[in-house]
This record gives C-alpha cells, sequence and structure tokens, in this order.
C-alpha cells in the first residue's frame, strides 16, 4: 500500500513539475528588490498541519490574534517567480541530494520553514526526523534519498576551551568535513555576534598570533567571515556543490529604524510590512560586509540577500508570542508560517535557474 502511494506521489511530481523555460525571460532581474503585496491565496501551509514545528515559532498556536502577516507574497520589481512546488523541490531539484543549512537560530527559522512546506507538499509519503547531541538535526524522505539538515554553529569559526578560558579562534574551521556531505550548503551567521556578558559565549578572541579580551564585533565578524569564505574556495568543488550565504535577517526592535516618528517601539503590536522597497534605517552593516566577500571569492557562492525584504517585515515576528512572551517580546526570530517561507522560495528560485 506504501508503495502504491509513492508511486501516486511521483506520478504527481511529473504533472507537477515548473517548466523553467516557460518562465519569464529577462537577461537579469533581481528577484531580492521588490515589495511585499497582499495574496489571499497564502500562507503556503497552514502551521497546524506541520507536526514538528518549533513551539517558538508557531505564533498562531501561541496565541497570536492577528492573521494578515501571513497574508502577504514577495512580489520581485520586473519579474515573476514561481510559486514553491515541495514535489517539485523534492522531486527533481534535490532527489539524492543532501542539503545543510549551517548557523544560528535563523537557520532553524528558515530549515523549519523548508520542512513544513515539504511536509505540507507530500504529507503521506514516509518522512523522518532526527536529532543528534551535536546539534544535526536531520529530516529526510527515503522514497527520494534526499535530507534536509541542520546543524547549529552560531559563528561558523572555532570556540575552544571551556569557562573562563573559551576562545574564539577568527582564523579556524574545524567543522569542515560534516559541511562537504552537503549537495546544497547555505550558511548563515550573525547575530551571535552582537551577544555580550552571559549570553557571550566566549572569553578571549584570537586573530593570528594576537589574543585580546574583545574588540569590535563588525570587525571580528568580518574576519571570520574572510576565514570562511577562504574555507569555501579552498574546499568546495562548485560543480559538484552549490553554495548559498543566507542574508544578514534583521531585528526589529527599535521602531526609528523604520518609522519617522522614531520612538524605543518594536515589534510589538505591528501587524503590517512596510509597503514600497525602500527601508529607512538603509542596508544593514553586516550584510554590507558580507555582500563584499562573496564578491571576492575566487569560487561561486551565491548571496541569498533576504535582508531588504525581511527589514521590511516588522509585523513578521513572534514578538510577544514567541516563548519570551510579554518579558522578552522576540523581534528577531519569525513566525511560521511567514517570512521564512517566502526565503525558501526564493532558494528554490535559486536552485531551478542553477
Amino acid at each position: 500500500m506504501v508503495m502504491v502511494m509513492v508511486l501516486v506521489m511521483l506520478n504527481q511530481i511529473e504533472s507537477a513539475v515548473v517548466n523553467v523555460s516557460s518562465l519569464p525571460h529577462r537577461k537579469y532581474c533581481n528577484i531580492y528588490i521588490g515589495k511585499w503585496v497582499y495574496d489571499q491565496n497564502y500562507p503556503l501551509y497552514d502551521s497546524k498541519t506541520c507536526p514538528f514545528i518549533e513551539k517558538q515559532f508557531n505564533c498562531q498556536s501561541n496565541g497570536r490574534p492577528d492573521t494578515e502577516y501571513l497574508k502577504y507574497r514577495w512580489q520581485p520589481n520586473g519579474c515573476n517567480i514561481p510559486r514553491f512546488n515541495g514535489l517539485d523541490f523534492l522531486g527533481r531539484i534535490m532527489k539524492g541530494k543532501k542539503l545543510m543549512f549551517v548557523g544560528d537560530s535563523l537557520s532553524l527559522n528558515q530549515w523549519q520553514s523548508l520542512t513544513c512546506l515539504l511536509h505540507n507538499a507530500a504529507p503521506n509519503i514516509k518522512s523522518t526526523l532526527t536529532r543528534s547531541p551535536s546539534g544535526l538535526s536531520v529530516f529526510s524522505f527515503p522514497a527520494y534519498n534526499s535530507s534536509i539538515m541542520f546543524s547549529r554553529n552560531a559563528f561558523l569559526v572555532d570556540i575552544v576551551g571551556a569557562p573562563p578560558n573559551r576562545v574564539m579562534k577568527l582564523d579556524s574551521i574545524s567543522s569542515g568535513s560534516l559541511w562537504k556531505t552537503a549537495d546544497v550548503l547555505i550558511f548563515n551567521s550573525w547575530h551571535w555576534w552582537l551577544h555580550t556578558d552571559r549570553k557571550q559565549p566566549w572569553d578571549k578572541i584570537e586573530s593570528g598570533n594576537v589574543t585580546v579580551k574583545d574588540m569590535d564585533r563588525l570587525v571580528a565578524y568580518e574576519k571570520a567571515m574572510t576565514t570562511w569564505s577562504n574555507w569555501v574556495d579552498q574546499n568546495i568543488d562548485p560543480s559538484k556543490t552549490k553554495v548559498f550565504f543566507q542574508g544578514v535577517s534583521p531585528d526589529h526592535g527599535q521602531a526609528n529604524e523604520w518609522s519617522k516618528q522614531g520612538g524605543k517601539g518594536s515589534c510589538i503590536g505591528e501587524t503590517k510590512p512596510v509597503m514600497g522597497s525602500k527601508y529607512r534605517a538603509g542596508p544593514h552593516r553586516a550584510e554590507v560586509v558580507v555582500a563584499k566577500l562573496i564578491k571576492m571569492m575566487k569560487k561561486k557562492a551565491r548571496l541569498m540577500d533576504v535582508t531588504l525584504m525581511s527589514q521590511l517585515r516588522k509585523d513578521g515576528h513572534p514578538s510577544v508570542y514567541g516563548l519570551g512572551g510579554h518579558k522578552a517580546p522576540d523581534c528577531s526570530h519569525w513566525c511560521l508560517a511567514g517570512v521564512p517561507d517566502s526565503w525558501n522560495q526564493l532558494l528554490y528560485h535559486e536552485l531551478l535557474r542553477s
């Protein structure tokens, strides 16, 4: 019976496959520049149908009363992108392959979104979810010999030792052997670089032969991302492995970043996006660093430049409907269903084109 169901679903894939040649042909279209438009056909799935969704992202189950934030679709300026097709993603793009997100909880946010999108597309096909003590989570579809993985690694570079002598080594990466097992890699790092005091997971920073107690965090970030870009250049064959860097996701903790009225406000109570294609605070400083480094890389890596589209979504965070509630409102992560689904729609488009 299971085999029959698998064959039925595989036949559905053939009829659901996106014909890339039928997509609008343009010499160039930046899919990351656009605006959010209201669309009654969204969201792409109901969070209630995703049995393993993280509680911290499940805003509806946590009591969020409004639903309009679920109805926005990303529309690039000057071109269209295909609606996410989970069966095509599994059956044509990822069949026999492994995709790995490597990064912090924003990578977890995107990985969780993709697992929900795929479960929604193929609810009757056997899938398994495993988590290991090492921080590796694997969502697999045996029928497709395909795995969608998340490896928690907030800084990409190494942190060695135990308190009070933990050292962040800006020039060292020892996790690469795991990364090499994937056919598609999506990296991310930024938010944890800003932590201080008890949330800071290191005691000293080492760069070259110099060890210091602390340094400008953006400078440290650039040194570490340079180490990452060099690692990719030296270890990845672009003909076998596709490499992406998930653009820096914004924090909407200060209303003066998007509002002319300014003030100390945050994402609490926000129910609509910033309309249009401009964000008051301008480009994110960490995104500028990553974009510069990727342009300098010898081997092909693609920046998933989701910063602007995410900056515009001041309404999309868990806010008081995350794990912290009113005591610690979350203006960094994203509700699911929500914004990360559109990140994955753009990833799907990138992989179709490549």
